[in-house]
């Protein structure tokens, strides 16, 4: 194997890892933002939460 096919393969390599790291980093994006939409989710759901269980209290002190 000659300097030139080493170098070929030295740049295929690093074209293929470009690739992958690329490819990774997108789905990195995508897991982020699904991430991001599951807290927004829960913090609207313990908002809910809070609310109906102070409805609750408010409800058993009138009584």
């Amino acid at each position: 194997m000659g300097i030139t096919d080493k170098v070929f393969d030295a740049l295929t390599s690093m074209i293929k890892l470009e690739d992958k790291v690329k490819s990774q980093s997108e789905a990195m994006k995508t897991q982020q933002l699904k991430i991001e939409n599951l807290t927004e989710r829960v913090i609207r759901l313990e908002t809910q939460l809070e609310m109906l269980m102070r409805a609750a209290e408010m409800k058993q002190l009138k009584n």
